[in-house]
């Protein structure tokens, strides 16, 4: 028995499965994750390795490079960058898509083992897998001191570690918190170099002694019948290193605490933060891969609560959350929802206005709930989250969801009102235009394919979108064919009509007489298919990356002057940007805010802001760049509005510039000149260089005089043991009490001017005391504070954001047309130069959607092959979508008018998808008029009947579709700018589809036929596959 009458004659079973669907796609609804965008898999790896008071220089030849000599040439690895900083070096690997990032795990483990022993305090390289950047950070949070509280908010910050970061860590859906509280405490001895000379003890003993004493264990004795266990106690305890005799004077001993200080204490701060003008600590709250964000948040904020009026509180502390994505996704999604139930409204609106039947308006409007349920169980599934990117799928496939059911809906009710029976119209109107919906609902799913196969991030990022519309299509057609018959054999009721009165015969007419001659039929093709070519090319506007996702927030970036300390930043600057913001923040100035933070360290910082009222973010970015920030001395600032896509102070249009070179003196220059060609070719950019042109900071050099250290008994090595006590110290081992573990310092009286440092006197073997200016000279000069490097060379890398009127390409253009080879000609032969950045991310996408355009094309072209068995028929409806193509480019410029709006790339994945949707009414047409022939009418007269016959589902569908995207077109909002050029593309390209569909298919098919030839039997369709022909069968 045939699928559709055997659903139609069994609607028990039918409404089972629609009961099911809507059942289990609530709850799947309710389970689905919610995030802002969909997980994207970024294969990268980091590795970090620690080395205590080492300078740039030392770290990059003692720690970067020789980890970089064992990672070249790793399976999958694309680029390796590395950087070298004060106190330790990170390398960040990132891998081809598609690598197996457990077996590269492997494998660097592996090659680290095989890495030459680090110096002997720094610490072994810690290797850690990155997932997905600023996606992957569920919240940040800042524990404050608030006023009045005791001490400083350095002393909570074992608390926070302990008690705080284990209490969040906890909630299910948190990864794991990054607490930026600054360094550990270190049992510190602080050494009196002058009375240590005066004494006669040397520094470099002094280091072996408390060094390499340590524990030792000699196994176990027998001793009759007991067996113990030999150990020597050989570290110092802090109370017995008071106590350790250094050598005998005059018959008395000479302590380590006559000539030092021993305790526990903090390092010098190098990192502060302030949040809302108070001392705090960061919290940078990680999600698991797959958690509902806004749920997993509401489970953080409840936690972050009870601690805030309960143990915090006793204290003196407070928490506050900084960056919270939930408000973003909240106001994101309502505006999605407003927009999908907007176009739902005109959507069905519209199918009442053409049908003037409730009955059968209700009846295909139940294909949404049904299409949309039966989604999100394949989401579920699938392990597809609910996010921007897939709910403005679900949206855009309101539209599409009911064409099926309009054709079918259409076809039954005009056969209702010829008179036919209820159950007999049913099953003969679906399978009528069975083919027709088939071959309109593959070559839809078809178009999507490609983009489920872009294996870039970007693919990652849009495959939710295609994912949810092809199965929102899909399921839509079963729907049309064997759920609305079902509702419609028994519900469906009609008026019968005048002969011909639904037909529309004025119309028809009117279309026909546009293609009555062969010179008309040519125009119009030349006109719609060919000419729209030309102009959207022309028309076509300029290609850009990934739109500008604002979120929200203001974020400031600071560059200090080269050796300005933490501690003189905090007194200089930070108190006068918190003096600034405070009354906006207390809110007697406007606009006011809902918090902000200040984190600084040597040489940089960042301040972020968020406002109350987020309508006036852009007056805020004003008072920022123009009042807050303005007039610090010696620094340079970048104020911006924050990118969602580009993570937080990244932006996903910024154009990276590698200029490589082995010197750091040239790094130095090309930074300065890059900077100044950048800025001189796009006036009012933030261009920046990373290192910073200014990242030097003044440097005490010592040069060894080897001869005069030989005489005095010493080497280089112990020269080098004397230069770290005096500078940060020397690491001694560790210090473990059974509850914390400790490194142990030795190090100088801190706050020695730099002019007597070669003052400084020194007990050594040989020549008695000394001062250090005799074993070395010293002069000051200026070393990197920061050191790059690109796969295994120095680099400085310049990056550009382009203004916002100014599309990507245009600015690539100009980089490399104009900027690279004037900077090129004023820098040493070996420098290397090269683009990187969304440079790189451009081209791949360029290349990878170009790729999927012409795949859909050629899938589109066999399916219609396949359908018609007919090159020519299959030619026919392709050649429908030239005229598409140049609606969604007037789209874009019509868009453009009133903001900006340029190819990027949502709007390209908007065109393969317009391919799909706008050749369907061809198909029925194209279909209707064989069908016609085939039951014996001449070429003219089938296109009439097909006309007559089809031309109200096309208008329907079409316009379903139109008014369904309209709103994300229009409506601005939260999160619009991702969708709202795909929307413009959809909207323009099927308004003037459908405008000219109606002529260019009449007058494609009546190229070969005659008007006045007498009638005869064309040629009958090929026998279908038995599949498809019980399915589809047309009317005898």
């Amino acid at each position: 028995m045939r699928p559709i009458e055997s659903a139609v004659k069994n609607p028990a079973a039918v409404a089972v499965v629609v009961f099911l669907v809507l059942l289990f796609g609530a709850l799947s609804l309710l389970r689905l994750p919610l995030q802002l965008f969909p997980d994207i898999e970024r294969p990268q790896m980091s590795v970090q390795a620690n080395w205590r008071a080492a300078s740039p220089v030392e770290v990059e030849a003692e720690v970067l490079e020789p980890i970089e000599a064992v990672l070249q040439g790793i399976p999958g690895l694309q680029e390796m960058n590395g950087n070298a900083n004060a106190g330790g070096a990170v390398v960040n690997l990132a891998f081809a898509l598609g690598t197996d990032m457990q077996t590269a795990l492997v494998e660097v483990l592996g090659r680290l083992n095989r890495l030459p022993p680090l110096p002997v305090d720094a610490d072994p390289p810690v290797v850690q897998l990155q997932g997905e950047g600023a996606n992957q950070a569920l919240s940040w949070f800042f524990v404050q001191q608030l006023p009045g509280t005791r001490g400083e908010i350095a002393d909570h910050r074992r608390f926070v570690e302990e008690v705080v970061r284990p209490r969040i860590e906890s909630i299910a859906g948190v990864a794991g918190v990054q607490v930026n509280g600054g360094p550990p405490e270190q049992l510190t001895i602080t050494l009196d170099p002058s009375r240590a000379a005066a004494l006669g003890i040397q520094l470099p003993q002094l280091v072996g002694l408390i060094g390499r004493a340590t524990d030792v264990s000699g196994g176990t004795i027998e001793a009759g019948r007991r067996q113990y266990t030999l150990r020597l106690a050989g570290r110092y305890r802090p109370d017995e290193l008071r106590e350790l005799i250094l050598l005998w004077r005059d018959g008395a001993p000479v302590r380590l605490g006559d000539v030092a200080e021993v305790a526990i204490r903090r390092p010098d701060r190098q990192f502060l933060a302030y949040q809302n003008g108070n001392p705090a600590i960061g919290l940078r709250v990680d999600r698991e891969t797959g958690a509902n964000v806004v749920a997993t948040l509401d489970r953080v904020r409840a936690e972050v609560a009870l601690m805030r009026e309960g143990i915090l509180a006793e204290r003196g502390l407070g928490i506050e959350q900084s960056f919270d994505p939930s408000l973003f996704i909240n106001r994101a999604i309502g505006l999605l929802g407003g927009n999908l139930l907007a176009g739902i409204a005109l959507a069905v609106a519209c199918i009442g206005w053409f049908l003037r039947n409730a009955r059968a308006t209700a009846l295909i409007a139940t294909a949404i709930p049904i299409s949309l349920m039966a989604t999100f169980i394949v989401l579920a599934l699938t392990g597809r989250t609910l996010n921007v990117i897939s709910l403005a799928g679900l949206a855009f496939a309101v539209g599409m969801v009911m064409d099926a059911a309009v054709v079918v809906a259409e076809n039954i009710l005009r056969l209702r009102e010829t008179g036919m029976p209820a159950v007999q119209a049913a099953i003969r109107g679906a399978r009528q235009v069975g083919s027709a919906i088939l071959a309109s609902t593959l070559t839809t799913v078809a178009v999507f394919l490609p983009v489920l196969f872009l294996a870039d991030v970007e693919g990652q990022l849009f495959a939710d979108l295609a994912l949810t519309v092809a199965i929102a299509v899909a399921i839509s057609m079963l729907v049309a064919l064997f759920v609305l018959p079902v509702a419609a054999g028994g519900w469906l009721k009609s008026r019968p009509r005048a002969a011909g009165g639904g037909a529309w015969p004025a119309l028809t007419a009117r279309l026909l007489r546009a293609s009555d001659s062969q010179a008309k039929r040519l125009g119009w093709i030349a006109g719609v298919a060919v000419l729209p070519l030309l102009l959207g090319w022309l028309l076509l506007p300029r290609i850009d990356y990934l739109p500008p996702v604002k979120r929200a927030a203001i974020d400031a970036f600071f560059q200090f002057p080269p050796g300005m300390g933490a501690e003189l930043i905090d007194r200089e600057i930070v108190a006068e940007l918190n003096a600034r913001m405070l009354p906006y923040m207390r809110g007697d100035r406007q606009p006011q805010l809902s918090n902000y933070y200040i984190l600084v360290w040597p040489g940089g910082g960042t301040l972020g802001a968020r406002v109350v009222d987020p309508s006036r973010i852009g007056e805020l970015e004003r008072i920022v760049r123009d009042e807050i920030v303005a007039g610090l001395p010696d620094t340079r600032a970048f104020v911006t509005e924050g990118n969602l896509f580009g993570g937080f102070g990244g932006s996903n249009r910024a154009i990276a510039l590698d200029v490589q070179h082995g010197d750091a003196a040239v790094l130095r220059r090309a930074a300065e000149r890059g900077q100044a060609l950048l800025e001189q070719t796009f006036p009012g950019a933030q261009v920046q260089a990373f290192p910073n042109a200014d990242a030097v900071q003044p440097e005490l050099r010592l040069s060894a005089d080897d001869r005069r250290l030989a005489e005095a008994g010493w080497t280089r090595s112990e020269l080098g043991t004397v230069v770290r006590a005096l500078g940060q110290g020397v690491w001694l081992g560790e210090h473990f009490d059974g509850d914390q573990r400790l490194d142990i310092i030795l190090r100088g009286v801190t706050g020695l001017p730099p002019e007597r440092l070669a003052e400084v006197p020194l007990a050594t073997p040989l020549a008695g005391v000394v001062p250090l200016g005799e074993l070395a000279t010293v002069a000051t000069t200026l070393s990197p504070s920061q050191l790059r490097r690109v796969d295994r060379r120095r680099t400085v890398t310049l990056t550009i954001d382009p203004p916002a009127s100014m599309a990507l390409a245009d600015a690539l253009a100009r980089v490399e047309s104009e900027v690279v080879p004037a900077l090129r000609a004023e820098l040493p032969d070996g420098t290397g130069i090269r683009l990187s950045g969304s440079a790189d991310r451009l081209d791949g996408m360029l290349a990878g959607l170009g790729g999927n355009f012409l795949m859909a094309l050629l899938l589109l072209f066999a399916l219609m092959t396949a359908l018609f068995r007919s090159l020519r028929d299959a030619s026919y409806v392709m050649l429908a979508m030239p005229v598409a193509l140049l609606g969604g480019v007037l789209g874009l410029r019509a868009l453009g008018l009133v903001s900006v709006q340029n190819l990027d790339l949502l709007s390209m994945i908007g065109f393969i998808m317009l391919l799909g949707m706008v050749i369907n009414n061809a198909i029925l047409l194209v279909m209707q008029t064989r069908a016609g022939e085939a039951d014996g009418l001449a070429r003219d007269a089938a296109v009439e009947q097909a006309l007559q016959q089809r031309l109200r589902p096309i208008l329907i569908g079409a316009l379903t579709g139109i008014l369904g995207a309209l709103p994300m077109a229009v409506n601005p909002g939260p999160g619009a700018v991702i969708y709202r050029g795909l929307a413009a593309v959809t909207v323009g390209g099927m308004l003037l589809n459908l405008l000219f569909i109606a002529v260019l298919v009449p007058s494609l098919l009546r190229l070969r036929g005659r008007r006045s030839r007498a009638v005869r039997r064309a040629r009958p369709l090929p026998a279908r596959p038995a599949a498809v022909t019980a399915l589809v069968l047309p009317e005898r």
